[in-house]
């Protein structure tokens, strides 16, 4: 189980802080998935925001298993929200939370920020805005979409969604719509019209449904590899400190939902080609770039290791990163046993299986993938 030492781990820095699209340049790879999620803020939406917080480590996970021409695809997050009467009237109740970015402790630590205030949602103009504002890679063959969810008319609003849509066409984005409620009520308010518009899929869920735990003989044990996994990244440079705590502050946040949040969660972290760091982490900025222990600012480093050689650092580096990736090996190992046995129980239990966001969002992205040439495993 992870100790939370932090009284409060929500810190006050601004979501805007981290929107550098290209912050893990160095290890990105040829190929690339884009995905901007948009979510209504408004009253009724408290379940959603909880299924969001969930569902993003089985949406990341669900993108790590996808290959193309063997590669694993680069994947960024954006995030907006739309509905909340306290932000810019002028600018539709519109604001971005986070721009592409690849890290995904802020992306986690944005979605539990998420609280919801009662406003006009105006579907239009959130996609509108994420569209124009968002910085969509030019490349034609890549995956590039758009999740929105909310309820409510999806006409509301003086910017047309079709105008959206026309955009979204131009820059190969697909648009998704997924309506928090019966889904003839989702058609009788248009929702499916923007899916089709987007060349995308129109679905529906229950927005209330309870998250998804089921326990595993497996869990305390992967929770212990996650401390030990913890222990071998290393910061440097200017907020090297502050996103390591960030990356503290983000398991204590998951694992305060449930084990399930949490145990996905780790599992993500089992995969490098996942869970980078390039940019605050020694191990990853080293592997991203051979040369690096030699040019970083020693006066930076954890004070233990300020006074090193560089001949040193490289290879203190070269010893956490082959225990990085026994630890992940581990971690993957474990996690294919853990999935093996919620299969069963799942398989065991009668009934249909309820649509949540994140039965739905995977469901989608395992269809669409196969137009960009992926397979997801």
């Amino acid at each position: 189980m992870w100790t939370a030492s932090l009284k409060n781990p929500v810190s006050s820095e601004t979501p805007a802080a981290n929107q550098t699209p290209n912050a893990f340049a160095s290890s990105a790879s040829k190929t690339k998935i884009q995905v901007a999620v948009l979510l209504d803020v408004s009253n009724s939406m408290d379940g959603l925001i909880e299924q969001a917080k969930a569902q993003l480590w089985n949406m990341v996970s669900v993108l790590g298993k996808a290959r193309c021409d063997g590669a694993t695809p680069q994947i960024e997050i954006a995030l907006y929200e739309y509905g909340r009467s306290s932000n810019n009237a002028r600018l539709g109740y519109v604001e971005q939370v986070n721009g592409f970015t690849r890290d995904l402790d802020q992306v986690s630590k944005n979605l539990f920020r998420l609280t919801t205030n009662g406003g006009d949602e105006y579907c239009g103009q959130v996609m509108y805005t994420s569209l124009s504002d968002l910085q969509w890679d030019a490349g034609k063959d890549l995956y590039k979409v758009i999740f929105i969810a909310g309820n409510e008319d999806f006409l509301q609003g003086s910017v047309p969604f079709t105008k959206a849509c026309n955009i979204a066409k131009q820059k190969g984005v697909i648009v998704n719509t997924i309506y928090c409620g019966d889904r003839l009520q989702g058609i009788r308010e248009h929702w499916n019209l923007g899916a089709e518009c987007g060349n995308g899929s129109f679905t529906y869920i229950n927005s209330n449904a309870v998250i998804d735990d089921i326990a595993t003989p497996y869990d305390d044990q992967l929770f212990k590899l996650n401390q030990q996994l913890n222990d071998t990244y290393i910061s440097y440079g200017a907020k090297g400190e502050e996103s390591k705590s960030k990356q503290m502050e983000a398991d204590v946040m998951n694992y305060s939902m449930n084990k399930s949040v949490a145990a996905k969660r780790v599992a993500v972290k089992g995969k490098k080609e996942l869970y980078r760091n390039d940019n605050w982490d020694l191990v990853d900025a080293q592997e991203a770039d051979q040369g690096f222990a030699s040019k970083v600012d020693m006066k930076t480093l954890p004070e233990p290791l300020r006074n090193k050689s560089r001949a040193e650092l490289k290879q203190y580096i070269q010893n956490v990163s082959a225990e990085r990736n026994k630890i992940q090996k581990e971690i993957g190992s474990l996690n294919l046993k853990r999935e093996s046995f919620i299969s069963a129980e799942r398989s065991r239990k009668a009934g249909a299986k309820e649509q949540t966001l994140e039965t739905e969002v995977e469901k989608i992205l395992r269809e669409q993938a196969k137009r960009f040439r992926m397979v997801i495993e």
